[in-house]
């Protein structure tokens, strides 16, 4: 009986444990230009020579007097004078 409850238990973590990483996973960065557009990416992409970003966590939040707007996109890519510049 103990040795049932020991490998249950073992189970138990080894499923909360995969859980965990899987859900932390998906959480997604925050990237906003100096125009005030952000998106948020599933991967930190490498962004062209000249293209000026800033890499927030996912629970970012800008403050009271900032104007920030979300814009998503799908694929890799920034935006530029409002247009999705993909790369």
């Amino acid at each position: 009986m103990k040795q049932a409850l020991a490998t249950a238990a073992v189970a138990a973590a080894l499923a909360i444990g995969t859980v965990a990483f899987t859900a932390s996973s998906a959480l997604a960065d925050i990237v906003c230009n100096d125009e005030g557009d952000c998106w948020h990416v599933k991967e930190r992409p490498t962004f062209p020579s000249g293209v000026t970003v800033t890499v927030h966590p996912d629970d970012w939040h800008w403050g009271a007097n900032e104007k920030f707007q979300f814009r998503e996109h799908e694929g890799r890519g920034y935006w530029r004078g409002g247009v999705w510049i993909g790369f």
